[in-house]
């Protein structure tokens, strides 16, 4: 019986555990923090009768990969969709743009460059079928182009400056084409949150014979001389035919130093930014109606300011209201160093910007959570520079949310990635017989 050590029990991680215990492998899982789900996990605040993910979440209605998952561990009767508003911020009022009519009737850009604006997402959701030949041009350049600079300058510049940072004139094409392709207005959420999908995955995985073993950093993952790995963690060495690391590509290079110098090379070479979430309970709602409000930076000190409670009634929280602020920030950003305290005071000056009754007593409790490696920056021609999941080591895998391209970031390529991982895994072991 073959053997694996997935490292990792995030959604990645857990969907390859499931795949491979379902052959017939022995697997187990190692988890640094105390709960699955990794970006995807929860927390709770006071009375709360369902977690809440520590930085936003939901499915689109196009997620077939984690919608099958879901089906398939019996999880789909906790899955549902809705609506909930989505909008842009300009010149101090909201504009709702999540459908054709909404994006004719804005009034930062002239009717013809609505148009064309429009035409050209039109192109990139339904036409273009090969993404390969828009990431040799940039988006900021393709978007010029094709939707005229009233509509870049208003619209795509903020969504590409807010999330890039300085590295926003260097994203390709490919990356804004796969946003607009796999996004739907309709969202989906479970009940009981994400967290609750992350745990019936988990217990999916040891039904099949897994084991997942949270609170387990690993401190080495070394080759043998028989060609099986070990894994040291605090606890001792165990060995495994096989490994997969989810992790960072920084955590890969650190963990295996054995690696041939040209994956390495080609791991350190890819770039991404980190992710800040400041999470702030309010006793009323911020806005009436808005569930996600895209803010344009430097205006505001983030990039996005989310309303859960627009989406997911505030009765499962206790009856407060949550609104995120959140950011995609480089890790040596000063929002990394502050105290959850004092970016709160940097934050709140803007909630009264979008609601200018807010006070300061609304404010009943804050949550600050960040993570170094949340969003891969992909410049022209990316899918040369993904390393494959299978490393030049025999039995060494790595799957992450670097290796998604065209697609961004998010739970339904997590699942997507970690069965083409499982499947890899297996291909190259294939059971006795």
């Amino acid at each position: 019986m073959n053997s694996a050590a997935v490292i990792g029990a995030g959604i990645t991680g857990l969907t390859a555990a499931y795949r491979l215990a379902k052959q017939g492998w022995q697997v187990t899982v190692f988890e640094a923090a105390r709960e699955v789900g990794g970006l995807a996990s929860g927390y709770r605040g006071g009375d709360w009768d369902w977690p809440l993910e520590r930085f936003y979440h939901h499915l689109f209605a196009s997620d077939s990969h984690m919608r099958g998952l879901v089906d398939e561990i019996g999880f789909g009767s906790r899955l549902f969709f809705r609506r909930p508003v989505t909008a842009q911020w300009w010149e101090g009022k909201t504009y709702p743009l999540d459908s054709p009519g909404a994006v004719l009737r804005f009034p930062g850009v002239p009717l013809a460059d609505r148009v064309r604006f429009g035409g050209a997402v039109a192109y990139l959701r339904f036409l273009c079928r090969d993404w390969r030949k828009l990431e040799k041009s940039t988006a900021a350049g393709w978007c010029r182009r094709a939707m005229g600079d009233r509509a870049y300058q208003a619209l795509m510049r903020p969504l590409l400056e807010g999330k890039f940072g300085e590295h926003y004139e260097e994203v390709n094409t490919a990356w804004l084409w796969a946003r607009f392709r796999a996004r739907t207005p309709q969202l989906g959420y479970f009940e009981g949150g994400f967290q609750a999908f992350a745990d019936a995955l988990a217990a999916a995985a040891r039904r099949q014979g897994s084991r997942i073993l949270t609170g387990q950093v690993i401190e080495q993952v070394r080759q043998d001389p028989d060609g099986r790995w070990s894994i040291e963690t605090a606890e001792g060495v165990q060995t495994f035919d096989a490994v997969l690391s989810t992790t960072s590509p920084g955590t890969l290079a650190k963990m295996a130093p054995e690696l041939p110098a040209s994956y390495l090379d080609r791991v350190r070479k890819l770039r991404s930014l980190g992710a800040i979430v400041l999470t702030i309970a309010l006793d009323r709602p911020l806005s009436p109606q808005v569930y996600w409000l895209n803010v344009p930076k430097p205006r505001f000190p983030f990039l996005a300011l989310v309303e859960h409670t627009n989406f997911i009634e505030p009765q499962h929280y206790g009856g407060v209201h949550l609104v995120y602020c959140g950011d995609y920030i480089p890790v040596e950003h000063e929002y990394f160093k502050l105290s959850a305290d004092e970016i709160l005071e940097r934050f709140l000056p803007a909630l009264r910007d979008v609601n200018p009754q807010f006070s300061r007593e609304w404010v009943k409790g804050w949550w600050m959570h960040r993570e170094p490696y949340a969003q891969p920056v992909v410049s022209l021609n990316h899918s040369k520079n993904i390393p494959p999941i299978a490393s030049p080591l025999a039995g060494l895998y790595w799957a992450s949310m670097s290796q998604v391209y065209p697609w961004d970031r998010g739970t339904n390529f997590a699942v997507e990635i970690g069965e083409m991982a499982a499947a890899e895994m297996i291909r190259a072991r294939p059971p006795a017989g």
